[in-house]
């Protein structure tokens, strides 16, 4: 009988000290369940916060150039100052004046890099747009060539010259041709400087000549059907006329000129102030942009890192 107490008792005991256990097991198993939730919910919500961030906290600058000098300097010399301070450079290259602008705007840029602020100001007026410069770069003087001459003397009367057709380039061909003697800043030029005015007035245009308003883009060519063109720089880079066919005079450029003629890095309206706007700022003005430009283009590009009027 004390056997059978003994055995009773026994099972008990180990019946309470199971049951336990179990017990035990099952607080464990939901306790872990609850950090298993605490995680997953917290990874949610870090997800979330990640989507919801400014595009501005991510790394990645695209800009918009044209090829040369721009794209070149952007790739050559920028894109590894950038990458000192973590951040990636996209590129993104156009061959007009019209889609860089309209392109940041539109928000699929960070910046451009192409244009000088007297551009950037008749685009924002007449397209509406809403940019700002944020730092320039450099100056692509403006040259006067031919395929036909070797010296400006050469250009005869009656010539045909071509200038570009934006405004902005329209105004700085023709200040060009009066810089260099082929036309006179004299009488109504100061007034009037629409083509049509120049070409009729023989004051202005004792010469005779024949100005021609074509795109930019297309004067390089154009030229072979020219006697002479004022050509952007970069274009002519593009084209390689500096050693194919040298410029047979180049503009000068004084404190404001300079101003006027200088490359600009631009973001839209209101980002001026953005850690990517800062980055482009440091990298684009750093020693290493300016020596890259020096020593590649060897005056035919020149640095200009003067701050936005």
């Amino acid at each position: 009988m004390k056997k059978l107490s003994a055995l009773f008792v026994t099972g008990a005991l180990l019946i309470s000290v199971l049951g336990g256990c179990g017990k035990a097991a099952s607080t464990e198993s939901a306790n872990e369940a609850q950090v298993s939730t605490a995680a997953q919910t917290e990874a949610a919500t870090e997800a979330a916060a990640e989507e919801a961030a400014p595009a501005d906290g991510d790394k990645v600058i695209r800009v918009g150039a044209n090829p040369v000098p721009h794209a070149d300097i952007l790739d050559n010399a920028l894109k590894a100052e950038l990458a000192k301070d973590g951040w990636t450079l996209e590129t993104v290259v156009f061959e007009d004046y019209v889609l860089p602008n309209t392109s940041l705007e539109q928000g699929e840029l960070d910046a451009n890099y192409f244009q000088t602020l007297g551009y950037l100001n008749q685009q924002n007026e007449e397209a509406g747009l809403h940019l700002a410069a944020i730092a320039g770069v450099h100056i692509e003087p403006m040259g006067i060539y031919s395929e036909k001459y070797t010296s400006l003397d050469e250009i005869p009367e009656g010539a045909e010259i071509g200038i570009p057709n934006d405004p902005e380039n329209t105004e700085r061909g023709l200040n060009l041709l009066v810089q260099k003697g082929l036309l006179t800043g004299l009488g109504t030029f100061a007034e009037d400087k629409s083509v049509e005015n120049i070409v009729n007035n023989a004051e202005l245009n004792p010469k005779g000549f024949k100005i021609t308003t074509l795109e930019a883009a297309s004067l390089p060519l154009a030229l072979p059907d020219l006697d002479a063109a004022t050509i952007n720089g970069n274009y002519a880079l593009g084209a390689d006329l500096p050693s194919k066919h040298p410029a047979l005079d180049i503009e000068e450029f004084d404190d404001e000129t300079s101003v006027r003629r200088t490359n600009f890095f631009v973001v839209r309206q209101g980002e001026e102030e953005s850690e990517k706007s800062k980055a482009l700022i440091k990298a684009i003005q750093s020693d290493a942009v300016k020596q890259y430009i020096e020593e590649t283009y060897k005056g035919s590009v020149i640095p200009s890192f003067i701050d936005p009027q």
